[in-house]
């Protein structure tokens, strides 16, 4: 039985591949990534010449308009609201009666500037490439005078529904230097543009490379030649392509999501461990199997996809005027998270995990910046480069490591895993966590990049 699925998957799996190739069929784009050229996604025309182009790094205060707070008061209290079915709890998706809670606590409670000021104390920045204003937190180390402590750039990259408020917690755990390891972190959490605070591109073709390219360009501007990246959701999938494309820049690699297209000798080996589990360890085993179990959690979850890939505009037009709508949508996601016991909690175990504070915070970075709409093209702008599994041709040569949160959407065991990361050093199984493993279990995320960075420098 348990053969007959993997080989359904695969069959599926493949006649989308052919479905895509049918579609896309004149898509051609020979460009090798080390020489993908640099875009232009501003407003305005770009300049006729380098020297034309702002590359200053100026302070970034976060200073949201009374405006938008006082209209976004309104709009919360005109909410309207559907009686939920009997016993639904999250079966259907963002339970009506818990929505009416929320709302109200984020009407009354929820402290947008106490919000804001928090979020100024961390070292705000932005700077203008390939024509958009690219917002990012640089956080460096307090040493103490006499400290023999190493100071490492380590990039976080966020994903979707996230933003960059998912590393405030961690960010701490990361520059506060430990007895017992000789270096420290400096950080760089940059906002994917079209999220949070940075600025939304204007034109076709913004993706995860393009992505990766700015990124690498933002930490040139630093003066980082040479730095570890971190990811989870998107942010593994542009941390991967900055490792792929700019190797002699990446030090070291970790994520805590899988997001490669699997190729056919990786599906070989799925049927393996399928047939014979003893193959893997039990706790990797569970990161995919029982795969008709994975499969179902796949497809009740991930109908966002779908909508986002294709029409993001038609989903944007109902997010960006109603915050009920916007909030119920991003947190859904945030609880299915949490493991598949919230489908059956009325409050979708959002509170087990998160603070209410944590959660109207992430929504607000789409809601201030009326961005909802720019991030979701984000899927659609890779659709291509995804599915056509093009940016898997080059391997990931860097040293790599993984922390696997049992409540990951997306994740592999080791075995296939290392045709993609061909160099994995470290592949840690967490006792908990999910999806939002910075936000959830900051401690364990931490410990484990410092545990990574510690195998891959040099002792001594």
């Amino acid at each position: 039985m348990v053969a007959i699925l993997v080989v359904s998957s695969i069959i599926c799996i493949l006649f989308v591949k052919f479905i895509y190739n049918l579609i896309f069929k004149g898509y051609q784009d020979q460009r090798d990534g080390r020489g993908y050229k640099e875009s232009w996604y501003g407003k305005d025309p770009p300049p006729r010449s380098t020297e034309g182009e702002d590359t200053t790094i100026h302070p970034f205060k976060i200073e949201v308009d009374s405006n938008v707070i006082d209209d976004l008061k309104i709009r919360l209290k005109r909410t309207r609201f559907e009686e939920p079915v009997e016993d639904s709890k999250f079966h259907y998706g963002f339970n009506p009666n818990y929505l009416k809670n929320l709302l109200e606590y984020w009407e009354f409670q929820y402290d947008w500037r106490k919000q804001e000021e928090a979020l100024n104390r961390l070292p705000n920045f932005k700077t203008r490439i390939e024509g958009i204003s690219v917002h990012f937190v640089h956080v460096k180390p307090s040493l103490p005078e006499g400290s023999k402590h190493k100071v490492i750039p380590l990039m976080m990259i966020h994903g979707w529904p996230g933003s960059y408020v998912e590393f405030c917690k961690i960010i701490p755990l990361l520059t506060t230097p430990r007895p017992d390891h000789d270096f420290v972190f400096e950080l760089v959490c940059p906002s994917i543009p079209g999220y949070g605070f940075s600025e939304s591109p204007h034109r076709k073709g913004f993706n995860a490379r393009a992505a990766a390219r700015v990124f690498i360009t933002l930490m040139d501007r630093l003066g980082h030649k040479k730095f570890y990246v971190q990811g989870g959701d998107w942010g593994s999938y542009i941390s991967s392509l900055m490792a792929r494309y700019y190797p002699p820049r990446i030090s070291g690699l970790h994520v805590n999501m899988y997001f490669f297209m699997l190729r056919p000798w990786e599906l070989f080996k799925g049927i393996l461990i399928a047939l014979f589990p003893f193959l893997v360890r039990k706790e990797e085993y569970h990161t995919i199997f029982p795969l008709k179990k994975k499969i179902a959690m796949l497809l009740r979850e991930s109908g966002y996809f779908h909508m986002q890939v294709t029409k993001p505009d038609t989903l944007g037009c109902g997010m960006a005027d109603s915050p009920a709508g916007a909030a119920a949508y991003l947190l859904e996601k945030f609880a299915a998270s949490t493991g598949p016991e919230a489908l059956d909690a009325e409050n979708g175990n959002l509170t087990t995990k998160f603070t209410l504070d944590e959660l109207l915070t992430n929504v607000m970075m789409y809601w201030v910046n009326n961005n909802f709409t720019a991030a979701a093209r984000f899927y659609k702008e890779n659709l291509r480069d995804v599915f056509s599994g093009r940016n898997e041709k080059a391997p990931v040569t860097v040293p790599s490591g993984v922390a696997v949160f049992p409540n990951e959407f997306l994740m592999l065991p080791k075995t296939m895993m290392s045709q993609q990361m061909k160099n994995i050093v470290s592949y840690s199984i967490m006792p908990r966590g999910g999806h939002f493993a910075a936000l959830e279990e900051p401690q364990l995320l931490a410990d484990d990049i410092f545990k990574f960075v510690a195998i891959v420098e040099p002792k001594g």
